[in-house]
């Protein structure tokens, strides 16, 4: 029994100190490429100060990398009435790049903000709504966001605040998809995969996407 705890306790400490150690990569466009694996294309551009910002069609991005444990913030703003998100443990199923999203909408004006609460800013789309009082600002001014998957616990946070939480290793993330409109897509949020911007048609801009992984 002692060298069985021994054991977990020296597990834990290496845990911890993946953590601390490792290194936090801001990524650039040059950190994605478009859903077929190509270069981005000219609907997503750079701008000062390394602002990724969408100005025209051109599909979701998805990162080079997949990520199993991570920690990633982000600043963002969308325009008036639109709609977007970061998305992650995404995954190529059938036709499409399928992950959690971490929604990112105009509260106020798009009309998909108001098909319930688990489609707001935050939210774990379509599957589990985040605190109401949520500090969001409004569309047209930076947010900054955080998203924390650690052992199979989920947390989303908004402008320092922890809205929202998944077990994801337990059954409650089942339980979720099961209810949402994933719950026919076999394989979705497996527990690792790419990050996602996503391309909803609308103007969104992202900054300082700081990501840091074991």
């Amino acid at each position: 029994m002692k060298s069985h705890r021994l054991l977990l306790t020296v597990a834990f400490a290496l845990c911890a100190s993946a953590w601390s150690a490792a290194d936090t990569v801001t990524l650039t466009l040059a950190d994605f490429t478009d859903a077929k694996g190509e270069k981005v294309g000219p609907g997503w551009v750079t701008e000062e100060g390394g602002v990724i910002h969408r100005v025209a069609k051109h599909g979701d991005i998805i990162s080079v990398k997949d990520y199993t444990d991570f920690e990633i913030e982000w600043d963002w703003k969308v325009a008036l009435g639109a709609n977007s998100g970061l998305k992650y443990w995404v995954n190529k199923l059938g036709k499409g790049w399928l992950g959690i999203e971490y929604q990112m909408i105009d509260d106020e004006r798009h009309p998909d903000a108001h098909k319930g609460d688990n489609h707001s800013t935050a939210s774990f789309y379509d599957l589990k709504a985040v605190a109401a009082d949520k500090p969001a600002k409004p569309a047209g001014e930076w947010n900054t966001s955080k998203v924390i998957a650690k052992d199979g616990k989920l947390q989303h946070f908004l402008n320092g605040k922890l809205v929202g939480e998944l077990d994801a290793k337990g059954t409650e993330l089942k339980e979720c998809i099961a209810k949402s409109k994933f719950k026919s897509t076999e394989g979705f949020a497996p527990g690792h995969g790419h990050f996602l911007l996503q391309d909803h048609g609308d103007e969104v801009w992202f900054r300082n996407i700081r990501v840091t992984a074991p």
